[in-house]
């Protein structure tokens, strides 16, 4: 039997002040896609900014429906309105945040399986790393610096 190690690092800041001022507008974009999802039904909102390479920052937010499975996560509306506007452009930073209206979150809110896996595929096609920052509504910030640290046995189109 072969043994393989899997590590992550995960950087954590204590606040969204202790980002550099492109991260923390990055992040402040993010909140306000946030406040903009439509969420009626779990009052859980997410928002999502994306930092293209040309310095251009596209947002989207949850939106849910009632037939569900219908809606569809923040991170996923962003990266693929990207792909769809912009489509020969990297991704280089991806900020999400999410906010309960039932409670106060303050444990960072990592991205669902389906948006890592939808982001790994965007990495591995742009052959170049996606830094992701993620929180809560209030407190710490976890960066990562490729989407491969949150979903390091990645399913790529190599299996197909």
């Amino acid at each position: 039997m072969e043994q393989i190690d899997i590590i992550s690092t995960l950087q954590v800041y204590d606040n969204l002040e202790e980002l550099s001022d492109d991260i923390q507008n990055l992040m402040k974009t993010a909140i306000e896609a946030r406040e903009n999802a439509y969420a009626p039904y779990s009052k859980f909102k997410v928002g999502a900014a994306i930092l293209l390479e040309d310095n251009q920052i596209v947002t989207g937010n949850n939106q849910e429906n009632a037939a569900y499975p219908s809606g569809l996560c923040a991170e996923r509306i962003a990266i693929f309105h990207a792909s769809a506007m912009h489509p020969n452009k990297n991704v280089i930073t991806i900020a999400i945040t999410a906010k309960s209206e039932n409670k106060i979150l303050r444990i960072p809110t990592p991205p669902c399986g389906a948006c890592r896996q939808v982001m790994v595929e965007y990495e591995i096609k742009q052959d170049q790393p996606i830094a992701i920052y993620f929180m809560a509504e209030k407190g710490k910030v976890i960066k990562v610096d490729s989407i491969k640290a949150l979903l390091p046995l990645v399913f790529d189109p190599s299996f197909l």
